[in-house]
């Protein structure tokens, strides 16, 4: 599914996405994915901690997209993430990609992670 483009002054929004893989400033990643301003990059999904951590200082808030449904992601990882100043929300990925856009456009400091659908 195509997601409608709008300015996001140099910001990296969510093209689209379908089964496996989700376009990113009109690239392609396939499997679980980390977009922020700035880039896009492969993501280890739920247990690549690291990679989610280490957003704290750069975003308030981070999209977790959890696949085609709604889940929630593990409960000491959204603690631990929201000691560090990082808000989460969990969404079905396709919800979130369209909120992380939404947001970004309104020049917020997001980030989202998702799983593929």
């Amino acid at each position: 599914m195509a997601i409608e483009p709008t300015d996001f002054a140099g910001a990296v929004p969510v093209d689209g996405y379908g089964p496996g893989f989700f376009r990113v400033a009109d690239k392609i990643h396939h499997g679980p994915v980390l977009v922020r301003q700035g880039g896009a990059q492969g993501w280890g999904g739920l247990e690549d901690r690291a990679a989610l951590l280490a957003l704290a200082g750069q975003v308030d808030v981070l999209f977790i997209g959890m696949g085609a449904e709604i889940a929630r992601p593990p409960s000491d990882l959204v603690a631990e993430l929201e000691s560090l100043g990082v808000m989460v929300e969990a969404m079905a990925s396709p919800t979130a990609a369209r909120t992380y856009n939404v947001t970004l456009s309104e020049g917020r400091r997001v980030a989202c992670a998702l799983l593929p659908v």
